[in-house]
């Protein structure tokens, strides 16, 4: 299964019964694992997780620290990007070359590295 097909798998487990917005996520790892998410909405929205950082938590909490590529699948017509908190925590774990591939519901997809995406992140370089 291709990791498209992974994150759209991972997108039908979405729990959104406010947003109505399924994301689905799979994060590959450099030694080739792969870890899905999807978002998990709360009724308190402030304990609502994003498919990116459940798929991402999901990786670092097995030991995994380095990784290839992510992608993304939504139900908006065009793909669409991680939110802001997303991408602090991608910035994390993700170097700039790391690939990342939105999907949209209609198969268009978009490519980016994460330094198109968060040119001027926030990380442990910025302690220098």
């Amino acid at each position: 299964m291709s990791l498209i097909e992974q994150a759209r798998t991972a997108q039908r487990s979405a729990y959104a019964p406010y947003s109505k917005y399924h994301v689905g996520c799979a994060l590959e790892t450099n030694d080739g694992t792969i870890f899905t998410g999807c978002n998990i909405e709360n009724a308190s929205y402030g304990a609502t997780l994003c498919a990116e950082r459940v798929a991402i938590f999901k990786a670092v909490s097995e030991g995994h620290r380095h990784f290839r590529r992510i992608v993304i699948c939504t139900d908006s017509t065009t793909p669409a990007a991680p939110c802001g908190l997303c991408r602090q925590v991608m910035a994390e774990f993700f170097g700039p070359e790391l690939e990342i591939i939105l999907c949209g519901a209609n198969e268009t997809e978009r490519r980016y590295t994460f330094a198109e995406l968060l040119p001027h992140p926030f990380n442990q370089s910025s302690f220098v």
